[in-house]
């Protein structure tokens, strides 16, 4: 990264309500004071530049927060974000802009912000692994060629704070609530940047996917605010049902392929490439699986044995394991017996991640081990990049994993918002990306989702689905994170209405 230096910052404090402004120059006394108490309203901006495709990119970085207000116009909350503007667009109406938001629900924005789609990339090795010394370079594979971008943390998500006493997390900490007030704040954000008229685009990984689904609609209806695309990263089902034999039937697949990295198949399956293998395991699961656990307990013995030995030619598990399972293996046991003979467990997130339990008996591993390695290598760089390279210096702590407890999980149509979102917006695409080693939000589960969308088959020519040789956060490999990117690219390109095409059937 290229040394960076503070142009100027906006810092507004809050004492008992009122809002005072104060305009320091970073050069005589940093902006953000040293305090464990959140400034809802704040910036600082600094410049730099980064390679991408063998191009310099000139870039303003704004790091800051921007509160949430309540009817009666106080500030109930603090949203921080970081924003990046490419330098040399003069012309914004024709510049897209990217707003990125991650999951958990208690995560915040750093997971994409770099490891992703931001102008810098995390050190990891080529697997994604941690390694030291921490830090970061420069991303060659950024977005940011073809889009700004604004990295949004939620409330109590890594600088995110409730800045009013009376307020309830409740207020937050929900579906439909966290889609309400984010709307909201990204009305008067892109209001206070003049990007009304750019081009937009919405991209959430894991529960950041249900936001995005849900916000589609949200900024429709309530903000009056139309997007140009939703990327969804390893999206959860939104909120559409999949109990009983769809959900059992769907996991195979995603066994088969944890397995086939491992080496665990058969030599018939394991001397192919993975995606030879899959569409044959897919046809299995959707076409004779499924069909199978609709009979339940009165499936013969015949039929039973013969879809047990199928199913551990596709799993690389014990037949008797299957068996005694009543074919319907979990997720969790699954994680822990198929490397059990060798002493490791896998990863829930990414099943390319090992880990190592007290004992090798049980039936779910002890930790996820990917979801440590991956806050063992994100925590040391994100608190070094803002601090850093982006000069926000504050004593709060970054939350990568917030308590945004009790989360009201009822009344998720986050699916049937961004149907609706897409058929009333003729504008409006849709691209998923899914990890094939993903245990958690799986591809097929993915391409599921993506399948029920639309029961009329009427806006598929809008919905596209793409998957990697990858896990959960699919940009963790050092050779899918450009191919991963070139696909948001191309996304970003071609949902762009042509000039003057007007948005209409």
């Amino acid at each position: 990264m290229k040394k960076t230096f503070i142009l100027f910052s906006i810092v507004f404090f809050i004492a008992d309500g009122v809002l005072a402004q104060t305009a320091t120059p970073a050069k005589n006394i940093n902006p953000i004071t040293k305090s464990r108490i959140l400034q809802a309203d704040s910036s600082v901006v600094t410049k730099h530049q980064v390679t991408i495709k063998g191009k310099t990119i000139p870039y303003t970085a704004t790091a800051g927060s921007i509160p949430v207000w309540d009817a009666d116009g106080r500030p109930i909350a603090g949203i921080f974000y970081t924003y990046f503007e490419r330098d040399d667009v003069s012309d914004k109406s024709n510049r897209p802009l990217v707003i990125s938001f991650n999951g958990g629900p208690g995560s915040p924005s750093a997971w994409m912000e770099i490891g992703y789609t931001g102008p810098v990339l995390l050190n990891v090795d080529d697997e994604g692994y941690p390694i030291q010394p921490y830090g970061i370079s420069e991303n060659k594979n950024s977005i940011l060629d073809v889009a700004d971008i604004v990295y949004v943390d939620p409330v109590n998500t890594g600088y995110s704070r409730i800045v009013d006493k009376n307020t309830s997390g409740s207020k937050f900490f929900g579906v439909n609530e966290d889609i309400k007030y984010l709307a909201a704040w990204i009305n008067t954000f892109v209001t206070r940047k003049n990007r009304w008229a750019s081009p937009k685009f919405l991209i959430g990984e894991s529960y950041g996917t249900n936001r995005v689904a849900g916000l589609a609609l949200e900024l429709q209806n309530a903000q009056g605010m139309f997007f140009n695309g939703v990327i969804l990263v390893s999206t959860t089902d939104l909120g559409i049902g999949r109990d009983g034999p769809v959900q059992a039937a769907l996991k195979l697949p995603y066994f088969t392929a944890a397995a086939w990295y491992y080496g665990m198949l058969s030599p018939d399956l394991q001397q192919k490439d993975l995606l030879a293998i899959l569409p044959e395991v897919e046809d299995f699961a959707l076409n004779i699986l499924l069909p199978a656990f609709s009979k339940g307990g009165f499936i013969d013995d015949a039929e039973k044995q013969q879809l047990a030995a199928k199913i551990a030619h596709y799993s690389g598990l014990p037949e008797k394991l299957i068996l005694d399972n009543n074919l319907d293996v979990s997720r969790n046991l699954f994680r822990k017996a198929l490397l059990r003979d060798k002493g490791y467990t896998i990863g829930r997130l990414d099943s390319r991640y090992k880990g190592i339990d007290r004992q090798a008996g049980g039936d779910a591993p002890e930790y996820p081990a990917e979801a440590l390695a991956w806050m063992h290598a994100f925590t040391p760089a994100i608190n070094i990049y803002l601090r850093n390279d982006l000069n926000y210096k504050t004593d709060l702590k970054y939350d990568m994993a917030a308590d945004v407890s009790p989360w009201d999980d009822d009344n998720d149509h986050t699916g049937e918002n961004l149907r609706q979102a897409i058929a009333q917006n003729p504008s409006l695409h849709l691209l998923i990306q899914s990890g094939y080693f993903d245990g958690s939000c799986d591809y097929l589960d993915s391409k599921y989702t993506l399948w029920q969308l639309d029961p009329s088959g009427k806006l598929k020519d809008r919905l596209k689905w793409i998957g990697y040789k990858s896990g959960h956060m699919i940009y963790m490999r050092k050779d899918v994170l450009p191919l991963a990117t070139e696909d948001l690219r191309k996304f970003i390109q071609e949902s762009l209405p042509k000039p003057g095409e007007p948005a209409k059937y």
